[in-house]
Parts: structure tokens; C-alpha cells; sequence
């Protein structure tokens, strides 16, 4: 507890690279060779990169990248069943992918690159799949959008242990700072049927095109300075009495300009071992704000079909049967 004596107070805060960034950021967007060499590339190789996902360059409206642990296989199975089903909606253009990084189990990554010849739908990078390696995780899902999957409007990362309805999450981007109450604030019944309408029109998106938003539950949460604490946070790391907002790492969504902005940003920003906390960082840097929604939930939230109505996402969820069991409820009852 003393450690926080010796804190710095938030309204200080540098980060390296200490400086105005958003120079370079825009002469890396414009294909110019930038005037301060990067700190960060995250060159990394690829195992395998799922290029047939965006290779044929029609635009998306969403693409899903989702962070998984090596041997969850039936995790990734289920959510392609379910939320990460790229077909669910005829007139919406979905792709999802999983992010996974390298073990040292041969049967493991034997399974896997059958389960790549199979579905076409892993990313996998050669660094070690790890807990404190989840911002190279992270951020390699960024560099592969910016590099080979620039087409999509928005771009959802999830942890493989959410719930998530992948129906009110293209409704909430329709109008986020509306949701849900647009969808049930028309009241006159001979409009009731173009409202229904409406509803079912999802690719409909409000947000201009170059609108830089990143949303989910945000925080600003103060550092672990417990050392017996997994997120311990020593001061010769971070010094400052809180982190910036950012959205926490279990389900967030960003715009396309929002996620390239970020992601060249960090090509001049320290690595952190946290990466929603590192994402809040790069915002702050660029000079994002992260957009609140009580509608992504960082605990689990227990389930009644009332409870998940509008709900779009609940952490929590390491039982893909239990998963597969509410999602294909809500589906029914037209909620996911």
C-alpha cells in the first residue's frame, strides 16, 4: 500500500514515446516514410493468416476477431455456431476470425492446423500464447486488419468465454447513443410496422464513415500495486494514480478509423502487459474517448431471457454448452 504514496498524479501523464503523435501517425496513413523511427512493430510471422476472409476486398460491415487460448477448441467451435456465425443475417456482411498465438504441444498445434484446413478462420502468430502476452495478441489483430483487412465499418475484439448477441450489437452501432431506446420510443400504431422495419434493416448504420469510435464498458481503474496481486502494476512501470479510460478486454468495438488511428499510435507507445489498459493508452495518446455502454458487461450477467434483451455482451462464459444453450434461447425469441 505505501507504493501509492509514491504515485504520480494522473493529470501528468507521459507515456512513451513522450510527444505529439499524431504527426507521424498521419504520415504513415499517407504512405509517407515517417520522420521518427517507430518503437514498436510487432513483427511477428504468421503461421497461418486467413487471407481468404477479406481477399476478395468487398466491404464489410463487421468483422469479428476473437482472442483464444490454444487448446479451446470446442469454445471456437460453438461460437461459430452461434455469435460468430458469418451467415446469420443475409444482408449483413460478416467475417470472424480467432486470434491465437504458438505452445509447445505438438498433438495441439497438430489439431489446430487441421482445424485451420477446415474452417480457414485462425490467425495464428508466433509468439507464446500466454496470459501476459495478451496485448501482442492484441495487437497483432490490429496490425492484420490494418494490413490485410482494412474493408470493414467496425471491428469487434471478444475474449472466447463471452456471450455475445451479435443482433443488438448492429443495432447499438446504429445508434449508439440511442440504443435501445430507439428501438421502442415510436408509440403511434401506424408507425409500429415501418419501426418493425426498421429494426430488421441492420445494415443501416448511423455512424459516418469516418467517425473514430471504440465503445464497450469503459473504466478508469486504478493500478494493482499488491505484488501478490496477477495484476500487480510495480511503480518503475506505471507510475501514475490511474490508468485512462479504456474499455475492458472481454467485448469492444471500434470503427475502422478509430482501430487504424489506435493501432499506428502504438507503433510509437511502450509496450504494456495489459492490453485494454494499453488500448486506453493509445486512445488517450490520439485523443479518443472511449464510449461507455451498460449493454457490454464485464461480469456475467445471470441469465433470464428478460435479462438479455438489449444486453449485447456477458463475460464469464467457460461452458460452451451453457453458451450455445442461452444464445439458441435468445435466438428464438429474436434476440440475438
Amino acid at each position: 500500500m505505501i507504493n501509492h504514496l509514491y504515485e504520480t498524479k494522473f493529470k501528468h501523464f507521459e507515456y512513451p514515446f513522450e510527444g505529439d503523435v499524431r504527426g507521424y501517425v498521419m504520415e504513415l496513413r499517407s504512405n509517407i516514410q515517417p520522420s521518427k523511427q517507430p518503437l514498436n512493430e510487432y513483427n511477428y510471422s504468421y503461421v497461418s493468416e486467413s487471407l481468404e476472409k477479406c481477399q476478395d476486398k468487398i466491404p464489410l460491415r463487421l468483422v469479428i476477431l476473437v482472442k483464444s487460448a490454444l487448446q479451446h477448441f470446442e469454445q471456437r467451435y460453438i461460437i461459430r455456431r452461434t455469435w460468430g456465425y458469418e451467415k446469420r443475417f443475409s444482408d449483413v456482411e460478416i467475417r470472424t476470425v480467432f486470434l491465437l498465438g504458438v505452445g509447445n504441444d505438438s498433438k495441439i498445434q497438430a489439431k489446430i492446423e487441421r482445424e485451420y484446413l477446415l474452417y480457414k478462420d485462425i490467425i495464428q502468430v508466433n509468439f507464446t500464447d500466454a496470459y501476459y502476452n495478451n496485448t501482442i495478441k492484441t495487437m497483432v489483430g490490429f496490425k492484420w486488419v490494418v494490413t490485410k483487412c482494412p474493408y470493414a465499418k467496425f471491428y469487434l475484439f471478444s475474449d472466447d468465454d463471452m456471450y455475445l448477441s451479435t443482433k443488438n450489437l448492429l443495432r447499438y452501432i446504429r445508434h449508439p447513443t440511442r440504443y435501445p431506446d430507439y428501438l421502442t420510443d415510436v408509440k403511434v400504431p401506424a408507425v409500429n410496422e415501418i419501426l418493425k422495419r426498421l429494426k430488421r434493416q441492420l445494415v443501416d448504420f448511423d455512424l459516418p464513415d469516418d467517425t473514430r469510435f471504440y465503445s464497450g464498458y469503459v473504466k478508469q481503474a486504478t493500478p494493482f500495486r499488491n505484488v501478490f496481486s496477477k495484476f500487480h502494476m510495480p511503480l518503475e512501470e506505471y507510475k501514475y494514480d490511474t490508468y485512462p479510460l479504456y474499455a475492458t478486454a472481454g467485448a469492444y468495438i471500434l470503427t475502422r478509423e478509430a482501430l487504424v488511428d489506435m493501432y499506428y499510435t502504438s507503433l510509437y507507445t511502450k509496450h504494456f502487459r495489459f492490453d485494454d489498459v494499453y488500448l486506453g493508452i493509445l486512445a488517450h495518446k490520439i485523443n479518443i474517448t472511449p464510449y461507455h455502454s451498460n449493454y457490454f458487461n464485464l461480469f456475467k450477467v445471470k441469465y433470464t431471457p428478460n435479462n438479455y434483451k438489449y444486453l449485447i455482451s456477458s463475460h464469464g462464459y467457460q461452458d460452451p454448452q451453457e453458451l450455445l444453450k442461452v444464445w439458441t434461447e435468445q435466438k428464438e425469441i429474436g434476440n440475438a
